[in-house]
């Protein structure tokens, strides 16, 4: 009897040493965080139902499916960004939103973008990184679940690039203040060689300048400010200088309630025998109702005097609310309804021309 009670405690322990074992098994997850790897993404997905016929204008940057489901991102993101040192940071996207971004002198027949793939080096209050990266400008960023919107404001469609490759260096003067330069090669294109030519077949080969600044002179209140200035061939007479200063302000009134107001002013030299302008501002209200529902509305109104950067001289002013409701703390859904307004008849609705557009979108995004 004792033998056998023996034998059962000996095969208990050794079951419950097994699963121990299997407990201190470690996970992919855990290897590459124990080696100062970064790996998240997300999956973005949506329904999108417009007023407008089918190929009618839309000036939409990601939400451009008139009626139907569509795969807005699946982004992968991998980084070893350390402290101090060498490190690098890679962001791979598929679906529509990567061939909406795509640079020039990459091919997005396959809807599929490198969204940014850089080397960073730190030392101290200093960081400077070198490749393809993200730019300063905008209030929203490419990555859908960073925005409070699931459409994307006219301003980040049509005032400002999306992308950069080049070198960028940052430097923090304080815990509240950070001053940022860097040289490029232009607006959204990757090589120089494979950029959209001037009218008369030239290329723009020189550099972009990007100077930048983020503070925070009180608690509640943020600033970002970035200036490009550089030569662009895309739709000119030949390759000429183009400039954008963009500003961002964001206030937190409380910890549910926030605005933000985005300017952003641009020129193009040498369109058409003149200089072509653009600008225009953006205010966010953001208010949530409670740990899972919350509420965002944006107006904006953008003025492309030349007509260079919406194809028609215009004025467009947009307005939008979006509930976003997260039944869990990596999932969102969202319902928005927008109302776009131009004081051109631009829009196509039944086969007639209008000066409005309205729709509505849902989105839900799983963040890993």
């Amino acid at each position: 009897m004792n033998f056998r009670k023996t034998i059962l405690a000996v095969s208990l322990s050794a079951c419950t040493g097994a699963a121990v074992a299997a407990d201190k098994v470690p996970t992919l997850g855990d290897v590459l965080k124990a080696s100062g790897i970064t790996v998240s993404g997300y999956v973005d997905v949506s329904h999108n139902n417009l007023s407008t016929d089918v190929g009618s204008n839309t000036y939409r940057v990601f939400d451009t499916e008139t009626r139907g489901f569509n795969l807005q991102m699946l982004d992968l993101s991998i980084s070893s960004l350390p402290a101090s040192g060498f490190g690098g940071f890679a962001q791979l996207n598929a679906g529509t939103d990567a061939r909406a971004i795509a640079s020039s002198g990459t091919s997005n027949a396959d809807d599929f973008e490198v969204q940014e793939a850089y080397l960073q080096y730190a030392n101290g209050n200093l960081s400077v990184i070198a490749g393809k990266f993200a730019t300063l400008a905008g209030a929203e960023l490419i990555e859908g679940p960073s925005n409070t919107n699931f459409s994307r404001s006219i301003l980040f469609g049509y005032a400002i690039p999306f992308t950069h490759t080049g070198l960028r260096a940052s430097y923090a003067v304080s815990d509240a203040v950070k001053l940022i330069a860097g040289m490029n090669n232009g607006w959204d294109v990757m090589r120089e060689t494979q950029q959209t030519a001037a009218a008369d077949g030239q290329r723009a080969m020189s550099k972009t300048i990007e100077l930048g600044v983020t503070a925070a002179p009180a608690k509640m209140l943020s600033l970002a400010a970035s200036y490009y200035t550089g030569k662009e061939s895309s739709g000119t007479t030949t390759p000429a200088d183009r400039s954008v200063l963009d500003v961002v302000a964001t206030i937190t009134a409380t910890d549910a309630l926030s605005f933000v107001l985005n300017y952003d002013k641009g020129e193009q030299e040498q369109v058409a025998g003149a200089n072509a302008k653009w600008d225009g501002l953006a205010g966010y209200v953001n208010f949530a109702l409670s740990d899972q529902y919350r509420l965002s509305l944006r107006t904006e109104s953008f003025k492309d005097k030349q007509g260079y950067r919406t194809g028609t001289t215009q004025k467009l002013k947009e307005t939008t609310l979006t509930l976003g409701y997260a039944p869990a703390k990596n999932v969102e859904l969202r319902a928005e309804y927008r109302k776009d307004k131009s004081d051109q008849a631009v829009f196509t609705e039944d086969g007639s021309t209008k000066k409005n557009q309205d729709s509505l979108g849902l989105e839900a995004i799983y963040k890993f």
